[in-house]
């Protein structure tokens, strides 16, 4: 069965899959980069092998979602996966259901923080990283891994009620709280993973994973070269470009601002965020 890790895109989603491997592959905390190919991420093309058909055509994958993860649950083991994609329903096709997902961890960000994350990945200006959180776009991630697939995201509002609203055994974790106090929020982590399977958590491994998996400690390691999920060859490009230093108050233009807080009012009074 699947415990999806589930985020819109720059959310923390690479941060709390790093913090999980630590947690589920590792015994002292010590988190490696290498660690990260454990829990990959859904849809790829490889899910999808002996497919003939086009897989640039949503209408065709969305054949194939569950078919691909009943494939990965056909030995009844527990798997981590991240994705991006919304949890949608086309026509009678499901992204995913209850029969082949145990659990999801959904990573929320403040809106207004994604957008100087969106403009430093997909090289846009601020407002069109603001129209991209505000359409109801799909897309193909750049990788260096297995061959992405198209991935359908809508906005960031029903991206998150998409997820939030499906399964009962949900953990919400919000990527601020990953900032304020990352211990309580390991633990939150670690006790939720515990409902499915035996984690061995000491007061040591804990300082480990915190150390290991900081900002500063992901950053270091792209700098040496071992992040290598995401390559931008037309350009210099960081993956891990502000962290906790990325605050939207710092560089935001107004208007942008007040249009994100308008649209997203409710969800965002909801999450703390207004």
């Amino acid at each position: 069965m699947i415990i999806w890790l589930a985020s819109y895109p720059k959310s923390g989603n690479t941060w709390v899959r790093s913090i999980v491997s630590a947690l589920a592959y590792s015994n002292d905390g010590n988190f490696k980069m290498n660690m990260l190919s454990q829990i990959q991420q859904f849809p790829r093309i490889s899910h999808f092998k002996n497919i003939n058909e086009n897989l640039e055509d949503i209408n065709i994958i969305k054949k194939y979602w569950i078919k691909a993860q009943e494939k990965i649950n056909a030995d009844k083991k527990l798997y981590f996966y991240k994705t991006h994609h919304a949890n949608i329903k086309i026509d009678d096709y499901s992204f995913t259901n209850r029969n082949n997902t145990i659990g999801t961890i959904y990573i929320v960000r403040d809106p207004r923080n994604i957008i100087s994350s969106l403009s430093n990945h997909f090289n846009l200006s601020q407002n069109n990283a603001k129209d991209f959180i505000f359409s109801k776009k799909a897309l193909k991630e750049n990788t260096s891994q297995d061959k992405s697939i198209l991935t359908v995201l809508g906005t960031w509002e029903e991206h998150y009620n998409s997820w939030t609203q499906f399964n009962d055994s949900l953990l919400l974790i919000r990527y601020e709280d990953l900032i304020n106090d990352i211990n309580k929020e390991i633990l939150r982590i670690s006790n939720y993973i515990k409902k499915f399977t035996n984690i061995n958590l000491t007061d040591e491994k804990v300082k480990n994973i915190i150390k290991s998996t900081s900002f500063k400690s992901l950053e270091k390691m792209e700098q040496n070269g071992n992040f290598k999920e995401y390559k931008d060859k037309s350009r210099e490009f960081k993956f891990f470009n502000k962290g906790p230093e990325n605050k939207w108050e710092d560089y935001l233009d107004e208007e942008i601002k007040k249009e994100i807080e308008v649209k997203y009012s409710g969800l965002m009074k909801k999450l703390g965020y207004l």
